[in-house]
């Protein structure tokens, strides 16, 4: 059976909440940074960026967690109000936090449909974690012209025109 990045599903690990993706993401991180190791319990944390309509919550309760960030603008988590999984977050940055979110990757009923494009905050990443030779790696954070594709370029640039976010 194919699965497909474009229209896909996922949820908690309780199957209270079902989502559905229904586009392919702008560009998935794997972050290496403190917090994010924290937070999962893990390595590094696997987050595809989506803009929030194209997410679609089908069942359950999500419950807002607003969790520090590095940056002190913050970050909101949304979990299953039951299990308490995350599913996805909202970094405070600007406008454009509240119509992006950064989608768990591990919470999709398929994770290998989206890799990570780019491993970030590598300076802090675990030392025994090996990073592909073929998957750029970024010490902090990238530059996003250079990174992303052109049609994610354009995405991003259609949201932040929405929210009145400075497109960088």
């Amino acid at each position: 059976m194919t699965h497909d990045p474009t229209f896909c599903e996922g949820g908690c690990a309780c199957g209270a909440v079902r989502y559905r993706v229904t586009s392919k993401p702008m560009i998935v991180h794997a972050c290496h940074c403190h917090n994010c190791q924290r937070q999962t319990g893990s390595a590094h944390a696997i987050n595809a960026l989506l803009e929030t309509d194209r997410v679609i919550l089908l069942s359950g309760e999500i419950e807002q967690f607003l969790a520090d960030t590095p940056s002190g603008r913050g970050q909101r988590i949304a979990r299953c109000a039951s299990c308490k999984v995350a599913l996805w977050s909202n970094y405070l940055i600007n406008n454009q936090g509240e119509h992006q979110l950064f989608l768990r990757v591990g919470t999709l009923d398929y994770p290998s449909l989206m890799p990570p494009d780019v491993h970030i905050y590598t300076a802090t990443k675990i030392p025994w974690y090996i990073i592909p030779n073929k998957t750029p790696a970024v010490e902090v954070f990238y530059n996003q012209k250079a990174t992303w594709s052109q049609d994610s370029l354009q995405r991003l640039k259609t949201l932040c025109e929405k929210t009145g976010a400075p497109y960088k």
